[in-house]
């Protein structure tokens, strides 16, 4: 059985989007989504994402809907991403590019262009953030001051291998969910 996400804030506000029902899939909660928001109401305008792990594409149609000028989801998943492809065709958005790809293999060169806010929530137990994170600040994503925002498993601890020029800006924890906004200071 399929299942839907709901679009919180912005011009989709209310909107309701299909999800796969896939193993792993774990589309942020809306009282997370409304959180994160919050943060990032004074630079999300205008500005360039990049959702790392897409899954359900919650995190980054909410970014289009609330003015993001582009945002680049990746996904591994060759169904998920046709979903992803469906939603976007659903809400009409030019601001949102879709790569159903591996986003380690998709990182893992030099990036063509940087981004203002990077969402890093991976499947939970697969030791892919540490390895994400790393290969964002070695291929030059990130823009001098940019907002990454990372979600993990409660009891994984982020800090042991964030970039000492990534500063903590805002954490939370949510149920079985430990989120961490940094902000990248210029190195």
């Amino acid at each position: 059985m399929n299942g839907s996400i709901r679009i919180i804030g912005g011009k989709w506000r209310g909107r309701k989007l299909s999800v796969l029902d896939k193993q792993g899939l774990r589309p942020t909660t809306d009282r997370v989504k409304e959180t994160l928001y919050n943060w990032l109401m004074p630079v999300i305008h205008d500005s360039i994402c990049l959702d790392c792990f897409s899954g359900s594409g919650s995190l980054g149609f909410e970014a289009a809907s609330r003015g993001a000028k582009s945002v680049t989801l990746l996904e591994k998943d060759k169904q998920v991403a046709q979903q992803l492809s469906k939603n976007k065709q659903i809400i009409a958005s030019e601001a949102i590019d879709i790569y159903q790809t591996d986003t380690l293999l998709w990182l893992n060169k030099t990036a063509q262009k940087q981004f203002d806010i990077v969402f890093i929530d991976p499947p939970f137990h697969r030791a892919l953030v540490a390895k994400t994170v790393n290969q964002l600040e070695a291929n030059n994503w990130l823009k001098p001051s940019s907002y990454i925002y990372v979600e993990t498993e409660v009891d994984h601890n982020v800090m042991e291998y964030i970039p000492l020029n990534w500063q903590l800006h805002r954490e939370k924890t949510a149920g079985q969910v430990h989120c961490y906004l940094f902000i990248r200071e210029n190195s």
